[in-house]
């Protein structure tokens, strides 16, 4: 390993990216390590955020003699020590996210004159002649004409995703239409009121839009006529977009144009009732990725049986799933999704020998997310499971490649149904475990668990795994987590 030459080593921590304590701690190896791993650290720094004021006094560290004098002479003291930079981490910077770097600054800077006057001296850091990024990332009420600043039109020559207000000012939104023109990923935070309907220049100019997000705040009402044309400018796209997420259910039937969907996310939540009956109406046949929240049962269940048998994924959740929804969904799954290989839903007690049936007929399932609905505030709940009876299917029935499991539930399974279904799984693939418990009844499962489990990771049986309390907010780990398969 201390020989392989730069190119072997970036193709190998190019795999290890989202791990980031693996990465952290290869720093210090030798100095081709180091030279190698600092650059995918540091194409989307924000991303492995933890200790903003570290990051923030590497950014500072950055400055130049002219910006730290035209701070100083207006008496903005921001860094304390010195040390001039063993890289130019600026320059390896491809994500320009404003969002994160104003936060950053309102750290240390409480005047709002003096937030802007450092704003202003680290957005000119940022955008220069020897830093090209390919993500970009604008706040609500941004005021810089990013445009203008020398450098800017080289700097992102070669951008694939922008991150927007749709209420942005004119100035901000006239500088971004012509430096957005090569996108290939739009994400729109759509307000209340105040839109900007000029926006619609900028989705119309893009030369090919891949990938499209059209998110909301909360649980504000949208504007409805600027989504109606805001919707319009999209469906010109439809040729080339094929993955599509949506909060608020369309006002227009834009999905029905999308023939080359791959990937389609809906809703946000189960609080706010919308009834998505368009759905019902829309054909989808290239979709191989359905994730849901809040989606009535009966307007995906209608969706999927136009999916020409393509899914390789579902995500159902935050949907209250009677028993004869939760048996529909589940028979919909195993006649149309023989390709499965994740799945997400809610299994009710009544309907554990459907499920197997969905096993059974889903051969290319590896990963599972099973949620129990046994909270005892909802009346159609189950609040009495039947865990081993759900084990033992599991253990019975489940495809050869079915090795990641996740169990989320209000009330956890008794410690003996746990050792049981383990005991039994052995000769099986070592399996990657997580349980997720939302209430603070039964917390010492927990540990209890975490006690448990440990020695089936000595015999092989679960490599790794992960207890979280929602709940409480905490974690128990063996090793480090490393599946995630969807947002959850």
């Amino acid at each position: 390993m201390y020989k392989l030459n730069k190119d072997i080593l970036y193709l190998i921590f190019q795999e290890l990216r989202n791990d980031k304590e693996t990465l952290i701690s290869s720093l210090t190896v030798n100095k081709n390590w180091c030279e190698t791993i600092i650059p995918i650290l540091w194409k989307n720094p924000w991303k492995y955020l933890e200790r903003k004021e570290l990051l923030l006094n590497v950014i500072i560290s950055h400055l130049s003699d002219e910006s730290r004098n035209n701070l100083s002479s207006q008496e903005i003291n921001i860094l304390t020590k010195y040390q001039k930079p063993f890289f130019n981490y600026i320059s390896l910077c491809r994500h320009l996210n404003f969002n994160e770097l104003i936060e950053l600054i309102k750290t240390i800077c409480k005047d709002d004159s003096v937030i802007l006057i450092v704003e202003k001296e680290i957005t000119y850091l940022f955008i220069n002649k020897d830093t090209r990024f390919t993500h970009l990332y604008i706040p609500y009420q941004f005021n810089y004409q990013i445009q203008l600043i020398p450098g800017a039109k080289y700097c992102f020559s070669e951008l694939e995703f922008l991150s927007c207000n749709t209420c942005i000012n004119d100035d901000i939104l006239f500088g971004l239409t012509e430096l957005c023109k090569p996108i290939k990923e739009l994400e729109l935070i759509i307000g209340e009121d105040n839109n900007n309907y000029r926006i619609i220049k900028l989705v119309e100019s893009s030369k090919k839009l891949f990938n499209v997000s059209l998110l909301t705040k909360g649980y504000l009402k949208t504007d409805e006529q600027f989504c109606k044309i805001l919707e319009k400018s999209l469906i010109k796209h439809a040729d080339t977009i094929q993955n599509f997420k949506m909060i608020k259910q369309p006002t227009t039937k834009i999905l029905s144009s999308f023939n080359n969907l791959v990937t389609l996310e809906l809703g946000d939540n189960a609080i706010e009732i919308m009834t998505w009956n368009y759905l019902e109406k829309v054909s989808l046949p290239s979709l191989q990725i359905l994730k849901a929240r809040g989606i009535p049962i009966k307007s995906l269940t209608s969706l999927i049986e136009t999916t020409n048998r393509n899914l390789i994924e579902v995500n159902i959740d935050c949907v209250l799933h009677k028993e004869v929804d939760n048996e529909r969904i589940i028979q919909i799954i195993y006649k149309n999704c023989p390709n499965l290989e994740y799945l997400k839903l809610v299994v009710r007690n009544c309907n554990i020998l459907e499920f197997k049936n969905l096993l059974t007929n889903c051969q290319y399932l590896n990963g599972l997310y099973i949620i129990v609905d046994n909270t005892i505030f909802w009346s159609d709940s189950d609040q009495i499971f039947n865990w081993d009876y759900l084990f033992e299917i599991l253990v019975s029935s489940s495809p050869t490649n079915l090795f990641k499991f996740k169990f989320h539930f209000f009330e956890a399974p008794k410690s003996e149904s746990l050792k049981l279904f383990l005991d039994n799984w052995k000769g099986k693939s070592s399996m990657l475990l997580q349980t997720i418990q939302d209430s603070n009844w039964g917390v010492y499962n927990g540990l209890k668990y975490y006690e448990i489990v440990g020695e089936y990771i000595t015999q092989g049986i679960v490599k790794k795994y992960h207890h979280h309390n929602h709940y409480l907010d905490e974690s128990y780990n063996f090793e480090d987590f490393e599946w995630v398969q969807e947002n959850s």
